[in-house]
């Protein structure tokens, strides 16, 4: 673990951040945008921030893909699609991790992230109805697979936006509305969570003095979360949407001014 250790502001700052970012993830993904660079003010060494917020994230997915499961909001086959093909590429790409530079990981996010907002912009209509009617359910699956590996080589790789883009995708490509894009999205999700989770528990990179608090925060902000989509819908997720997406903006200019 190194020299580095967690003092008592440091972790009442994490946890509260971690509360913030589990309600956002829950609803339109981009949780890691508020989560990591929380972290990283702390000084905690990179592999361990990639470490406990994965740890953290599961923890909260999982409330609120079981909240969204009960309300009827995945299209179960195409979300355990989604998750197969999430879970296989996220092993692979967490491994990567392990063995990339903080410079190089930094590096890529930068260039990545601000791409969720470029195709947000440009499909103002996206989610605002379900024609995911179009394709059959074989071809829904397969779409739904091919979705899940990108997101899920995503996730392990960088973290942050991953509920994002899921959400986009499924809209923009399977033509879900936003309701059950964001059921789907937090299917696959918990899927990649739990394979990079797997790899980083492996490798040692969970400082759990840090992961175990707030991962009981981002679990109460994800419950939350999920609930105010549940009781809103899609008007709601899209504004979500679109507050997560100038973040991703906002930190493209932050991150290019150091």
């Amino acid at each position: 673990m190194g020299e580095w250790v967690i003092s008592m502001p440091q972790l009442i700052f994490m946890i509260a951040a971690s509360f913030l970012a589990g309600f956002v993830d829950a609803v339109a993904g981009g949780g890691g945008l508020i989560s990591m660079p929380a972290y990283l003010l702390t000084g905690m060494p990179m592999h361990l921030v990639y470490g406990c917020n994965k740890f953290a994230a599961a923890c909260g997915t999982t409330i609120a893909t079981l909240r969204y499961w009960r309300h009827k909001m995945v299209e179960i086959p195409v979300g355990l699609s989604a998750a197969a093909g999430g879970f296989c590429c996220s092993v692979i790409s967490s491994r990567l991790v392990l063995i990339l530079d903080d410079k190089t990981l930094k590096t890529m996010m930068m260039i990545i992230l601000p791409a969720v907002g470029v195709l947000t912009l440009l499909n103002r209509d996206l989610g605002s109805t379900d024609r995911s009617g179009t394709f059959s359910p074989r071809r829904r699956m397969i779409l739904g697979f091919f979705i899940g590996c990108m997101m899920g080589f995503y996730d392990g790789l960088f973290g942050p936006g991953t509920g994002t883009f899921s959400l986009i995708f499924f809209c923009l490509i399977l033509r879900y509305d936003m309701r059950i894009g964001t059921g789907n999205a937090k299917f696959l999700n918990l899927a990649s969570n739990y394979a990079s989770l797997a790899v980083f528990i492996l490798a040692g990179t969970i400082y759990w003095a840090v992961a175990l608090p707030v991962a009981a925060a981002s679990i109460a902000g994800s419950f939350l979360g999920s609930g105010t989509a549940i009781k809103n819908g899609s008007k709601f997720i899209r504004r979500m949407l679109m507050t997560v997406t100038a973040l991703l903006f906002f930190k493209l200019i932050a991150d290019a001014a150091l």
